[in-house]
């Protein structure tokens, strides 16, 4: 009886040890795909943004070639 019950003890420790390894795996994990979509999310915000401007600046040079004419 006392060999199962430190075998079980024994095991238990090991689960709760390996728990612990998975659930610290899983915060890194998460935390690092968080940063990476934050980067394209910004990479993507930026782009946009330099887009519009040179769109948007463009049209004005149209508008202007146009009216002086």
């Amino acid at each position: 009886m006392k060999q199962l019950a430190l075998i079980s003890a024994l095991l238990c420790s090991l689960a709760i040890s390996g728990c612990a390894d998975l659930k610290e795996a899983g915060r890194q994990i998460g935390s690092t795909t968080k940063e990476v979509t934050t980067d394209i999310g910004h990479a993507t915000r930026d782009t946009t943004r330099a887009i519009g401007h040179a769109s948007r600046d463009a049209v004005k040079s149209v508008k202007q070639d146009l009216s002086e004419d």
